[in-house]
């Protein structure tokens, strides 16, 4: 586009006295903007009938000018009165403003940006009043952020990698309004670490009441169904029916039970007084070097706390099997595996913007508000876990079928 010459600029602001004179409710770019809009329309419009205004080759053509029709537009500058052109057939679609549009490209994107902020509707309602003098009702702003339910589809059926050395899975309870009833609804989230050593959002899924071991049957299927056929080992919190679906689909997977959650349980049967002392004879078990250190370790603290705490060491020994993968694994691997604490702070950053809800009325309006801080929480994910080259080496070791060594 040509370059818009000093002596246009100086001709438009020769009048100008203040910074309200340019960016205030009746300043230039206001004005500017929407005679802007106006002519762009009309050279459309030119464009569609074939000839300019008042040329005589439009005599007899079968359709012409029509007049104008007012309409207001929402902007950064606030709202912008135009005149917008029409023809007598009503063929002519504008493109700068489509029929139909009240608001210009570009607002809508702050409005979906505040939204997956954690600002409620009447929040963004109450912004947009005092920052641009624009205002809007709700369901305006539910529509702009319903735009980006097509991007949330698109994301949920994308292909994904062929492998994933680690899988992190954890749930939030989420409210949604179901037949007229607020329940508890879990939205399960998964986590992939790729070949790179990054990050990566595998999906999110809101699942009906209850923990369903069809309902992760068809999350797993789903990660297949879309290119993974591998993944290594799968960190999880006990989630009910979860080990059954992954071994039907993943067969070869090894499941670890979240080591940090082990603790926390254990220490909801402590009186406070015993806590410190509780949980420093609990780190022999889970630092062991190898499995039958950490056996030894578990029947020294049943010596010794058994008697009083006798739930501690049963509950161990019932997740005994999911606890000790990780106890065959290098440091380098141990400190990736043994806990799902990276998706839980991904889920901490969910839940402090879902708790300014309360209730969400549909399913889609708690998937937007999700998908939208999840792709926030994403921005920061740019570069590989601390060692990464040491730790894949090792996975390659250990994964031989699935990590080639010849990386």
């Amino acid at each position: 586009m040509k370059e818009i010459s000093q002596e246009l600029l100086d001709e438009l602001l020769k009048d100008y006295e203040s910074p309200k004179d340019l960016v205030g409710p009746d300043g230039l770019m206001k004005q500017l903007f929407g005679r802007l809009v106006e002519t762009a329309a009309g050279a459309e419009l030119t464009d569609h009938l074939g000839y300019e205004k008042g040329d005589v080759a439009g005599r007899g053509s079968g359709n012409s000018r029509n007049g104008t029709s007012p309409k207001t537009l929402i902007t950064d500058h606030g709202e912008v009165p135009v005149a917008m052109p029409r023809d007598r057939n009503g063929s002519f679609e504008p493109k700068i403003v489509g029929k139909g549009e009240t608001h210009f490209d570009g607002f809508d994107d702050k409005i979906i940006s505040m939204y997956g902020g954690g600002m409620t509707y009447g929040e963004i309602r109450d912004h947009l009043a005092d920052i641009y003098g624009v205002e809007v009702s709700k369901d305006f702003i539910s529509r702009a952020t319903d735009a980006v339910l097509a991007d949330i589809k698109e994301w949920q059926s994308r292909p994904l990698d062929p492998c994933y050395p680690v899988v992190w899975i954890d749930a939030l309870t989420v409210k949604i309004r179901t037949d007229g009833v607020v329940r508890n609804r879990p939205a399960y989230l998964v986590l992939g670490l790729n070949m790179e050593g990054r990050k990566e959002s595998l999906g999110l899924w809101i699942g009906p009441g209850g923990e369903s071991a069809k309902f992760w049957l068809k999350i797993f299927n789903d990660i297949r169904n879309r290119g993974t056929e591998t993944v290594c080992v799968v960190c999880c919190d006990g989630l009910t029916a979860l080990p059954e679906a992954i071994e039907a689909v993943y067969g070869d997977a090894w499941i670890q039970t979240c080591v940090v959650h082990l603790i926390r349980n254990s220490l909801k049967y402590v009186s406070y007084k015993d806590r410190r002392a509780v949980a420093k004879d609990l780190k022999p078990i889970y630092r062991a070097a190898t499995e039958q250190a950490a056996e030894t370790a578990l029947v020294a603290f049943d010596k010794t706390w058994g008697a009083k705490y006798p739930m501690i060491g049963e509950s161990w020994r019932t997740h005994w099997e999911r606890f000790i993968p990780f106890l065959a694994f290098p440091e380098p691997i141990r400190k990736i595996v043994y806990t799902t604490n990276s998706i839980e702070a991904v889920n901490r950053q969910l839940r402090k913007i879902i708790k300014t809800r309360g209730h969400f009325p549909t399913e889609d309006a708690a998937m937007k508000l999700m998908w939208l801080a999840l792709r926030n929480a994403e921005k920061k994910w740019t570069y590989p876990i601390k060692d990464w080259p040491a730790a894949l080496h090792q996975f390659s070791i250990y994964f031989p079928d699935q990590i080639p060594l010849d990386l």
